[in-house]
């Protein structure tokens, strides 16, 4: 099977041992293309953030590094600006011809919670090399609000492939051809570009923006928080906004994108050139996602955005990122939004789902 392996692929996987955890796997973790990732029982609070290196494991790195750990078996708050690595509960033993990457789920990125998975002899983030045998870890810096967090939590999500996957832009105007993969006009360039909406229908509200002292939230609590405690409403008539350095945006997509079904997507930073910004790319895609076979017309991508050194006027309809897409081994047995529990199908402007 040549492409990104399917929920029913990493039922297998676990069953040959090739995914192992401590507890078990639960089937609500098995996602259409992905698989979800539990935090352990224990978060080392670190000096910096650092990769294990060639040949080190970063049980070695942590002696180095490792200011003090903290239990989580009761809930504990890991702080704002603050770097943690915090074992994962689940560990792979993978064939040569499997690789992985990881991403922060989309609850994770909407928080500015920067959440990357790091390996043992690992010289990138949220990469696996093929045929890796290990435990896996998470390392997690809140940026913009402290977070309680407890064991069995999944911020991050690990996605599997064999053999090389990606679209190249010719495929991808061809898919777009016979499945538009965007309502109107497809940007097709290294990826489907997708670009700001700052002329939101109806209303002058256009995104949000994270107030610098709030209080904790617990990842736990659903639709709990009061947005007005944690986010400051950014509005606009004209169609552009000025980014402030050092800020937080929750944004939208201008597109309303379409996943089919033997597809997977992910977002992808557009490029360093493009402006003092950088959009988080807490994004895997799944088959399905805003695509008529599992119940959506199209959703919108929530950008998750970052301003640097510099404030920078960001205008409507402007590019700011691309969805890569990959052809899945095969179809998945379920679909985004399709019988299980899906927070974003058919999505607009969303903060995470922690906020009434």
């Amino acid at each position: 099977m040549t492409g990104v392996l399917p929920s029913q692929a990493i039922e297998r996987m676990i069953l040959s041992g090739e995914i192992s955890a401590s507890p078990a796997v639960e089937q609500a973790q098995i996602q259409p293309a992905s698989l979800d990732l539990r935090l352990g029982n224990v978060a080392y609070r670190v000096r910096a953030s650092f990769l294990a290196g060639s040949d080190r494991t970063v049980e070695d790195r942590l002696s180095e590094f490792e200011m003090h750990r903290i239990d989580l078996s009761q809930g504990a708050v890991l702080e704002k600006g603050c770097v943690y690595v915090v074992p994962l509960m689940e560990a792979l033993n993978l064939p040569d011809n499997v690789t992985a990457v990881a991403n922060a789920k989309s609850s994770t990125g909407r928080l500015d919670l920067l959440t990357r998975m790091i390996t043992d002899g690992g010289t990138e983030f949220d990469r696996v090399k093929p045929g890796y045998k290990g435990p896996l870890y998470a390392e997690i810096c809140p940026r913009s609000f402290s977070v309680l967090v407890r064991p069995g939590m999944r911020l991050n999500q690990i996605r599997f492939r064999s053999g090389q996957a990606v679209l190249g832009d010719e495929a991808l105007r061809q898919l777009h051809a016979e499945t538009p993969l965007v309502d109107g006009s497809a940007v097709i360039e290294d990826g489907l570009g997708f670009s700001v909406d700052l002329r939101l229908p109806g209303s002058d509200l256009v995104g949000y923006r994270a107030k610098p002292h709030t209080g904790v939230i617990d990842l736990e609590q659903i639709g709990a928080y009061d947005p007005a405690e944690y986010w400051e409403e950014v509005r606009s008539t004209e169609g552009r906004i000025i980014l402030d350095p050092g800020a937080f945006y929750i944004l939208v997509s201008r597109e309303a994108v379409h996943i089919p079904p033997l597809y997977a997507a992910e977002m992808a930073p557009y490029l360093a050139m493009v402006g003092e910004f950088r959009v988080h790319y807490a994004g895997f895609f799944d088959p399905g996602f805003g695509h008529a076979e599992a119940g959506g017309a199209g959703s919108r991508g929530v950008l998750e955005v970052r301003c640097h050194e510099a404030p920078f006027v960001l205008e409507h309809g402007q590019i700011v990122g691309r969805l890569v897409y990959e052809r899945m081994a095969e179809i998945p047995e379920q679909l985004y939004g399709s019988g299980i529990a899906s927070n974003y199908q058919g999505q607009g402007l969303k903060l995470s789902k922690h906020f009434k």
